[in-house]
């Protein structure tokens, strides 16, 4: 095993139900791979990166996954890396060339029209002031440059969910239906940024390209129970677009 891999690799679930994860370690329904392979297709190695919302850097350390790890990197791919977060453990994070620690609601340490590219990665479902997180992105974002983050949407399943539980409840269902997911990883939600409509009164049209869309990944909450994982999959099938469970959002700046 390579010093690349996790001290401890475990493969999730969806191993036993789809054959096709023997073939790259990834099932044809994976999230992260269509979400990551899109930013991919975005990114020029003379690039200025932030990456909203960094944290410890988890995907890329214990993703169970070689090539899921190798497209979640950015570091060495582009001209710089810089992340931020409001928990110090973004100090950590091995695929940041510059690590800042910012306060919910404070000004982030960059200067106007200075980024190439934002990504924020399971970050918008915690907002609880959209306005002002809109107007950082649009501040530090140059013309032409693009704000690239994944999401549960405020109306599938996994935000029906997050929604009906209160928050203080939500570690201990979790550890039920998510045994993989860490208790430092579960933080509170608000889902005040998490339709499309919200993201046009808050990102609006004549200031920003659209080019985002719902996406039906492999199903996340089932507990590793083969039926409740098929039910979550009728769900998302029987599901219009606007219920899909999550939401890849590309915006470019005008």
């Amino acid at each position: 095993m390579s010093t690349d891999e996790p001290k401890e690799l475990v493969r999730p679930y969806e191993f036993s139900v789809y054959p096709e994860c023997d073939a790259g370690d990834y099932s044809h329904r994976d999230c992260t791979v269509a979400f990551y392979t899109r930013v991919g297709a975005l990114l020029r190695d003379d690039m200025v990166l932030l990456n909203l919302g960094a944290g410890r850097g988890a995907n890329i350390t214990q993703d169970y996954s070689p090539f899921r790890r190798r497209i979640q990197r950015f570091k060495g791919r582009v001209s710089r890396v810089i992340g931020i977060d409001v928990d110090d453990a973004v100090l950590e994070n091995p695929d940041l060339d510059e690590a800042h620690v910012v306060p919910i609601g404070e000004t982030y340490p960059i200067a106007d029209n200075s980024l190439d590219l934002i990504i924020c990665d399971h970050v918008l479902e915690h907002l609880t002031d959209a306005d002002s997180f809109a107007r950082e992105v649009a501040r530090v974002l140059k013309p032409g440059g693009w704000f690239c983050a994944r999401t549960p949407t405020k109306w599938g399943y996994v935000g029906l969910g997050a929604r009906a539980v209160p928050n203080a409840l939500h570690t201990s269902l979790l550890s039920s239906l998510q045994p993989q997911r860490k208790a430092e990883d579960v933080f509170p939600t608000a889902y005040k940024l998490n339709t499309h409509g919200a993201l046009a009164r808050f990102f609006p049209k004549e200031e920003w390209q659209h080019c985002s869309y719902g996406y039906n990944g492999v199903p996340s909450y089932h507990g590793n129970r083969r039926l409740l994982f098929r039910l979550v999959e009728l769900w998302c099938w029987l599901m219009p677009a606007p219920l899909s469970a999550k939401l890849h959002v590309f915006l470019r700046k005008r």
